[in-house]
């Protein structure tokens, strides 16, 4: 396994996704997503993406839209998206990282911690009211200082073994899959036997 930046070409795979998931696709940029990918299989795990705000001459930084695909939780593929956008935010410049989400016990386990709604900057407040009122009413700020970032090794462990544990079958491709109907075709070399 291992974290990629989104492509081009991984746009219509993300939005299918956050769809799916219900996440927030706000001001969507595939460029601002990372990709969880299993080496073996070129299959795509999870993703998740850093969003910049401005807020009057500075900036703030965000991260949301966190995704594990079925068949991959609990195999550190969400740590490990996260790590990389902290990583990456870091190498921005940023020195915090917030969140607003109800997921607050899982990302607490990475250092991150609850930060009072008075001191969100406005533009984090003004998203905070707006993702409780459509995505997720039980949203609760949080943030984390780029350099204290802290992988639990039980997460760094699974993801050097994450595998599809529910892997959807290949579909059976039929003749009809390609415009043939098998009752009328006939074929270059058919001996009529």
């Amino acid at each position: 396994m291992y974290v990629r930046d989104a492509k081009n070409r991984d746009e219509a795979w993300l939005l299918e996704h956050i769809e799916a998931m219900d996440l927030d696709e706000t001001a969507f940029r595939s460029r601002d997503y990372v990709i969880a990918v299993d080496e073996a299989s070129n299959t795509r795990a999870g993703f998740g993406r850093i969003r910049v705000h401005k807020v009057g001459d500075r900036e703030v930084c965000e991260l949301t839209s966190i995704g594990v695909l079925d068949g991959w939780e609990r195999q550190g593929v969400g740590a490990h998206v996260i790590e990389r956008l902290i990583d990456g935010a870091e190498a921005e410049g940023f020195d915090r990282v917030y969140s607003l989400t109800s997921a607050h016990e899982y990302l607490g386990e990475f250092g991150f911690e609850g930060v009072p709604e008075a001191e969100l900057p406005e533009v984090l407040a003004d998203r905070l009211e707006a993702k409780r009122a459509s995505l997720d009413p039980d949203a609760v700020p949080m943030v984390i200082a780029t350099d204290e970032f802290r992988m639990p090794n039980r997460l760094r462990e699974r993801f050097k073994t994450a595998a599809d544990i529910d892997p959807e079958p290949e579909p059976e491709e039929t003749p009809e899959d390609f415009g043939i109907d098998p009752e009328e075709a006939t074929y270059k070399y058919d001996t009529g036997r």
